[in-house]
């Protein structure tokens, strides 16, 4: 048996199991980011304290990276997405309710860890669940997780609209995910992916360049989670219970492009998608930054969506079939590069914000995006 394979061909339950689990995922994900204006007000954060602050989850998700490999490969995916997923649920209140900086951060570095140990076994289980079914699924599976984003970004945001308190909705997001989760354990694979050798490896080649723009790709969806809100807050003065719907937009967008995503990549290839992608989520960026109104500002938002709806999907099928190194190697390297977008992202956008303003941010993004449209060419050589 060779590494992300399975000894059996994966039954259909699997198959629910994975799209169910990913959507749980992106539902947990996104239940955050409303939470973020109030954990700013509540705290009294300003855009640089608060951007350090976001470092403490991307740091606890990519810390976990390599060891949730190895775990998914000792336990199985079914345990190591129960266990994290089960973590984050239960660490999601005390983010809505956090009164210091001292329960704020570490809560947000095991939000972070369980969160990225559960997005690398659900990958793990997407690959063989995939490659046993003897058909493209992976923009499918990515769907579910930008589709759990906008019911959990829209649902928080209608809580919230309607005079919830954080706790309350966030509660309430809990006990849909934990249904969910117990829903997929049955379809979950008690295996994963062999690992016989090292958890990383330096990345190298095209495998480099695949990383590179998976960390600029990661760099602006992690913008759209932890500042959407707070430059809807801020710039447009939307009322702090509604700007989750900047989120929402987003999500949306990216959802119904990785529905499509399959049908798009076999129709203009990857390299045109991927190239084609990167402009248009830069020209996202753009217009949300100028847009006079908040009306624009999520259509902004939106286009970021679609632009970067299937840029990670085609770098992580681009990462197996490379052959500058084994895809057990390679697939690790370049998801966390791309993770370090998420580590470095959002505390870099704080920094910037807090000299400048969080336009100028936003803007350089665009500049970053411009760089995957024109580095995606090189795809061609693979």
């Amino acid at each position: 048996m060779t590494a992300l394979s399975s000894p059996v061909p994966a039954p259909s339950a699997a198959q629910f199991a994975t799209r169910l689990v990913f959507l749980v995922a992106g539902f947990g994900t996104a239940t955050w980011a409303p939470l973020v204006p109030f954990a700013k007000s509540r705290i009294g954060m300003d855009a640089g304290t608060l951007g350090l602050v976001l470092l403490a989850l991307g740091g606890g998700s990519i810390l976990m990276m390599p060891l949730a490999g190895q775990l998914a490969a000792r336990f199985g995916c079914r345990a190591t997405i129960m266990v994290s997923g089960l973590i984050a649920t239960a660490i999601l209140p005390l983010l809505a309710v956090a009164p210091d900086l001292w329960w704020l951060v570490p809560g947000l570095f095991l939000f972070g860890a369980s969160i990225g140990t559960m997005d690398v076994a659900i990958n793990v289980q997407a690959i063989i669940v995939e490659r046993d079914s003897g058909r493209p699924m992976m923009s499918g599976f990515h769907a579910l997780f930008s589709l759990g984003g906008i019911v959990g970004a829209a649902g928080m945001a209608a809580m919230l609209g309607l005079g919830a308190s954080p706790l309350v909705a966030t509660l309430t997001m809990l006990a849909a995910m934990m249904a969910l989760l117990f829903l997929s354990q049955g379809g979950l694979l008690p295996y994963g992916s062999r690992s016989d050798g090292p958890a990383f490896a330096l990345p190298r080649g095209i495998v480099l360049l695949l990383g590179i723009l998976c960390f600029i790709s990661f760099l602006a969806e992690g913008a759209m989670l932890d500042w959407s809100a707070v430059f809807l807050t801020g710039a447009h003065q939307m009322p702090t219970a509604y700007a989750g719907l900047g989120y929402a937009a987003f999500a949306g967008a990216m959802t119904a492009g990785r529905f499509l995503g399959d049908r798009i990549v076999h129709r203009f290839g990857p390299v045109t998608v991927l190239s084609a992608g990167g402009f248009i989520a830069a020209l996202g960026f753009i217009v949300a930054t100028l847009a006079p109104v908040w009306e624009l500002v999520l259509a902004g938002y939106a286009l970021v969506g679609i632009g970067a709806s299937n840029i990670v999907p085609i770098l992580f099928t681009s990462a197996g079939r490379q052959r500058t190194m084994p895809v057990g190697l390679a697939l690790p390297a370049v998801s966390t590069l791309g993770y370090a977008g998420i580590l470095a992202g959002p505390a870099a956008i704080g920094f910037v914000a807090h000299l400048s303003s969080l336009s100028t941010a936003f803007l350089l993004l665009a500049v970053g995006l411009i760089g995957v449209g024109v580095g995606g060419r090189w795809l061609r050589r693979l």
